[in-house]
């Protein structure tokens, strides 16, 4: 899919919104990627971050594609808009154990209030990416105008 942003600071305006998350903070993940209709998250290893395998949690693994998919969203929304994840499915395909996982995430479909988003999450150990996990989500855009008092 090939978007064009409506808002020529969408980067800036996605990062601001990123930074603010403080889970993503807690978590140490990292926005990598930022265009039209397109968002990567990537998220280092961290053992308190893993099940009881040692693997990555599932919890953290739908973070990172809950994530990745509101941000390609938002990407696309009006500079007064904000987003909202209103659903989501989350596919965990094989055990997310690596160094490293990746989310990437695309807009299947950009809509006035909702669009819908695909995101593949990956795992990489020893250099190689192996898909772990497929998530599709619906994204709402919320406006940020205030009623008067």
């Amino acid at each position: 899919m090939n978007y064009e942003a409506t808002d020529p600071d969408f980067i800036l305006r996605v990062q601001e919104s990123f930074s603010k998350q403080k889970f993503m903070e807690y978590i140490d993940a990292k926005l990598v990627i930022v265009k039209p209709g397109f968002c990567e998250i990537h998220l280092p290893y961290n053992i308190n971050l893993t099940q009881q395998n040692g693997f990555f949690h599932a919890g953290i693994i739908g973070s990172i594609a809950d994530n990745a998919a509101g941000y390609a969203a938002y990407s696309l929304m009006h500079r007064d808009a904000s987003v909202l994840a209103v659903e989501f499915k989350l596919n965990l395909l094989s055990p997310a154990d690596g160094e490293l996982i990746i989310g990437r995430s695309t807009v299947l479909k950009y809509g006035k209030t909702l669009s819908i988003c695909r995101s593949d999450v990956f795992v990489v150990k020893n250099g190689m990416e192996k898909l772990c996990a497929a998530s599709q989500s619906t994204m709402m855009e919320l406006s940020n105008y205030k009623k008067p008092d």
